[in-house]
């Protein structure tokens, strides 16, 4: 008799953590259900970014800009994904969870611009309106969504490229590379796209025309990523780090 209740017991505290188990898995999906509905909810009520090229056209005009289009220039395509968004031709999902995390842990240690986005992120944020804190990091992350399903990643890239600013009074990366090296981006070496590809995150403070010193270390950094990312070896990095630049006074 004995053996048996301890048995019954056994299978009695057994069936109780199963049955524990199985009301946390609901609780757990039921929670992921709710998020993913608020979070289609948010995405269905901003706007739409059907008009995206044309802010593009704008911001251009607005500066005096030239357009660049598709494919995007290689070397420079490559350096601005690999310092700004290296999962940027991952799986779309990935790439928009890893933004999203970035951007969420940067806003929790700053009340300014958090960085850490996307590419299409920070599309959305140039084309879209500027501003800070959590609100503005969510809707950049809907508005970045909602660029990376609406358009191909080479058209998300190359409006990327056309609508920043490079310094010096640069807006676009034809305005930047013809003004820095006389030459059009589709030329550029890997020396001039790292250059060019830092520029952005800080275009004041790493204008090279003013800021030699930063945009070399900049660069620098670039060139790394282009190690990491598996465009360059150590040896080829080194070698552009080495090349004179010739730069304009500033």
């Amino acid at each position: 008799m004995t053996g048996r209740h301890t048995a019954d017991a056994k299978r009695g505290g057994h069936c109780s953590r199963v049955q524990r188990l199985a009301r946390v898995s609901l609780g757990v999906i039921g929670g992921v259900l709710v998020l993913v509905l608020a979070a289609t909810g948010y995405e269905l009520a901003l706007p739409g970014v059907g008009d995206a090229p044309l802010r593009v056209t704008s911001i251009l005009r607005t500066h005096h800009g030239v357009a660049g289009g598709v494919p995007v220039p290689f070397r420079l395509g490559a350096a601005v994904v690999a310092i700004e968004d290296e999962h940027f031709y991952s799986n779309f999902l990935v790439n928009v969870f890893d933004g999203a995390a970035r951007a969420a842990l940067a806003s929790l240690h700053t009340s300014s611009d958090p960085g850490g986005s996307t590419i299409a992120q920070q599309l959305a944020k140039q084309l879209y309106g500027e501003g800070s804190g959590l609100g503005t990091t969510l809707e950049g992350i809907g508005l970045g969504a909602k660029l990376s399903v609406s358009y191909s990643q080479a058209q998300v890239l190359a409006m990327y490229l056309n609508a920043v600013y490079y310094g010096n009074g640069y807006w676009g990366d034809v305005a930047a590379a013809r003004g820095y090296f006389a030459t059009s981006p589709d030329r550029l070496d890997w020396a001039e796209a790292a250059m060019l590809a830092g520029l952005p995150q800080a275009p004041s403070a790493y204008d090279p025309a003013t800021h030699f010193a930063l945009a070399k270390r900049r660069q620098g950094e670039v060139l790394q990523q282009l190690v990491v990312n598996h465009y360059l070896t150590a040896a080829q990095a080194a070698a552009a780090y080495r090349e004179t630049l010739p730069m304009p006074s500033g």
